[in-house]
């Protein structure tokens, strides 16, 4: 009952630091619902400001602006988000040599060597092979390339 008590003495104010708090917790705790409960509690405490109206009202609008906002934010915000790149492999370096092929710079020696692709030094796996063997990238584990003899 004290938050009943707070909301009744401090009236449209405490939805708006409330809504502060909530928006505060969402840089603490990052997954995107605090920033839309604290703009819904920011929000009612606006619409408190301009109309005076009792708790429950308040209680109600709040409710509703919190499953509108999210409902929106599920069906339009996250849509501007998931968007197709044009350079899907970007962060993903080993994953595109993928099918490349190349000249070995070092012998696979136990199991490891390495080749030069464009102007980076990579680390291979694969069974044993003499240097300057032509191999072929068939995958790839962390930063290790994964070879086999072209």
């Amino acid at each position: 009952m004290d938050l009943i008590a707070f909301i009744a003495e401090y009236g449209s104010w405490s939805w708006v630091v409330g809504g502060l708090i909530l928006l505060a917790i969402e840089l603490i705790v990052p997954g995107g619902v605090f920033v839309w409960l604290g703009g819904a509690a920011i929000a009612t405490g606006l619409v408190t400001f301009l109309v005076p109206m009792n708790w429950p009202m308040q209680w109600a609008i709040y409710g509703v602006l919190c499953i509108v906002t999210i409902v929106l934010w599920l069906k339009y915000g996250k849509k501007a988000i998931n968007t197709k790149t044009d350079n899907p492999f970007l962060n993903a370096r080993a994953e595109r040599l993928v099918g490349r092929e190349a000249s070995l710079k070092e012998p696979i020696n136990q199991g490891f060597g390495s080749v030069k692709l464009d102007d980076t030094t990579w680390r291979v796996s694969g069974s044993d092979l003499p240097k300057d063997t032509m191999v072929k990238i068939i995958g790839y584990d962390g930063t290790v390339l994964k070879v086999e003899k072209s």
